[in-house]
């Protein structure tokens, strides 16, 4: 009976395990995708003026990527 609790205690951590994994997945992609609405309805002047928005979006992701790995060591 041990052995049967200790596989069902796993499963169950290993599913929790997923959801929450699965629920930072949509929270990541809801922020960028947020992100990229803004920019989408800013209709700026130029392809100057929408370069730079899409940079300041590329380093926002690279500041948050180097966060994550630095907190990971």
């Amino acid at each position: 009976m041990a052995k049967e609790d200790q596989a069902a205690f796993l499963k169950e951590v290993q599913t929790r395990f997923e959801k929450r994994v699965r629920e930072n997945e949509v929270a990541v992609i809801e922020h960028w995708k947020d992100q990229l609405d803004r920019i989408v309805a800013m209709k700026p002047e130029g392809i100057a003026a929408l370069q730079l928005q899409v940079k300041k979006v590329s380093e926002m992701m690279a500041n948050r990527i180097k966060t994550l790995k630095k907190d990971a060591k």
